[in-house]
């Protein structure tokens, strides 16, 4: 193998229960299998880490699950092609974390390069606020982990700091910030 080039993925098997304990049916278990090494380098190019890939996709999967078992309950239309149904509930996922990864990122900028630099100060000032908001909402950890962002540690460093992964500390910084846009009125449960 050349220096650079990555491994082939291997098989790609999910649990039968997604991280929040709901049950993946067995039939969007064979889907996601399918459509696993698919998914999982369409998120890697969207620079999506491969472990959150695949929490997004066992999220998916459980989802799909619950609304296919919601349209036979009531007698609904078939889902035609399983596991294109699947691969787009993944790409909605992915589309949510690469939008909630760029705004904090523009957070993150806005926050350690101060006033200056900027072409428009009223938004500027706006995002700031927004970003003063949401951490004075967040439980300490969380907003450690925000200002060690700013200072440049990786993910990895942060997770060292609490002895946990780099993949959890993302994780747990994410599911802190989702909650406080659900408490905020910012996004909806799902």
């Amino acid at each position: 193998m050349d220096g650079g080039a990555r491994p082939p993925h291997r098989s790609f098997r999910l649990s039968p229960v997604d991280r929040l304990g709901r049950r993946i049916s067995p039939s969007v278990l064979d889907a996601a299998e399918e459509v696993g090494r698919r998914a999982i380098e369409h998120a890697e190019r969207e620079h999506i880490d491969p472990a959150v890939a695949a929490t997004l996709l066992e999220e998916a999967a459980a989802t799909v699950s619950r609304a296919l078992d919601a349209k036979r309950h009531r007698t609904q239309n078939a889902v035609r092609d399983l596991p294109s149904y699947l691969f787009l509930a993944f790409i909605r996922r992915v589309n949510r974390t690469k939008k909630r990864q760029l705004l904090l990122e523009d957070a993150v900028r806005v926050r350690s390069a101060g006033s200056h630099n900027s072409t428009d100060p009223e938004a500027e000032l706006e995002l700031k606020i927004l970003v003063d908001e949401l951490l004075t909402r967040c439980d300490p950890v969380t907003r450690d982990m925000f200002y060690r962002r700013i200072q440049g540690f990786s993910w990895k460093e942060i997770g060292l700091s609490y002895s946990i992964s780099g993949h959890a500390a993302e994780s747990r910084f994410n599911q802190a910030l989702h909650k406080v846009g659900v408490r905020l009125g910012l996004r909806s449960k799902l």
